[in-house]
């Protein structure tokens, strides 16, 4: 990060590319070795949760592999995936949050609203696996066990995605089951995502994302304008500087910031797509990829400063030198 001239922080990270075929073709930093991808992982619980037997498609779809911001049809689409499935608030095990919209949350203050279980930008998950445990006919009070029927389904489905056997199982933020892997094999894995055949789980999940990018983020969030300006991209972002996607022709990639600095991603990502020649595709909004890529650094109200990109380990960067 630049301030003024003056380099006063750097984040640090890693990174995989694979190929259409799913081949290794950039590395920059260590991508072999286990980390959580945090909510990097929702595209993938959702197709297990369709293999179990979750009837969703659409925004709900999408809603149930989001980070959602708090707005309003985001909590009205929760709590339509709860009412199909006979289910009431009440059953939501994440935890109490505001929205992380920042309009979102003004307004629930203001209407002398507090942190709630709806709000907590997991909620849409949760919502997806109550209703995956009515449709199966598994109990719903215990779903977050990591040795629920449900949970063992969805790490088969991550193994099977991502390639990989998941050496250990965490606690995400919300109190789901978080399951380890590579860079390598999250990449690996929203490659299959948008590879799989049409109507198959993971196929459904994919298309319901890039569709509807708002409902799996929110209206102003950067992973919303990213998959706007680049049609057919797929992308989710997690906790802790981790981001994964995929193109339509079967090209993926991963990054994590050593830090957790998210604000490190769009100066990254940018760059990396445009490397990959997104840029130079029809129907691409370049102009808004610049002003995704350009993350300000603010002084006295005013900017004074930028993070950038300084590329070191990838001959195929833009720059050569970690990410500042």
């Amino acid at each position: 990060m630049i301030r003024s001239g003056f380099a006063e922080s750097r984040h640090r990270g890693a990174l995989v590319v694979t190929g259409p075929g799913g081949e290794k073709v950039l590395q920059a930093g260590e991508v072999s070795a286990a980390m959580y991808p945090r909510s990097a992982n929702k595209p993938l619980q959702a197709a297990g949760m369709l293999r179990c037997g979750l009837d969703l498609d659409g925004p709900l779809l999408a809603l149930a592999a989001a980070s959602h911001s708090g707005e309003q049809f985001h909590i009205a689409g929760v709590r339509e995936i709860l009412t199909a499935a006979g289910l009431g608030v009440e059953a939501l095990r994440c935890p109490p949050a505001l929205p992380l919209d920042d309009q979102a949350m003004r307004g629930l203050l203001r209407s002398g609203g507090e942190p709630d279980r709806l709000h907590m930008n997991c909620s849409g998950k949760h919502a997806a696996m109550l209703a995956t445990c009515a449709a199966a006919g598994w109990p719903a009070g215990t779903y977050l066990d990591p040795q629920h029927p449900l949970q063992i389904e969805i790490r088969r489905t991550v193994e099977h995605l991502s390639g990989e056997t998941v050496p250990t199982v965490g606690v995400d933020g919300c109190g789901a089951p978080l399951f380890a892997l590579s860079l390598t094999g999250l990449a690996r894995a929203f490659r299959a995502l948008v590879m799989a055949e049409p109507g198959s789980p993971e196929r459904r999940v994919a298309s319901s994302i890039r569709a509807q990018p708002a409902w799996a983020s929110g209206t102003t969030r950067a992973e919303r304008a990213l998959m706007e300006a680049v049609p057919g991209l797929l992308l989710k972002s997690g906790a802790e500087g981790v981001q994964a996607f995929a193109l339509p022709d079967g090209r993926a990639g991963a990054i994590k910031i050593e830090d957790g600095a998210a604000r490190a991603l769009p100066a990254i990502i940018v760059p990396l797509l445009r490397s990959l020649g997104v840029a130079a595709a029809d129907g691409v909004d370049v102009a808004a990829l610049g002003r995704i890529a350009s993350v300000p650094v603010q002084g006295g109200g005013r900017t004074v400063g930028h993070v950038r990109p300084v590329w070191s380990g990838w001959a195929g960067a833009p720059a050569a030198g970690g990410a500042r």
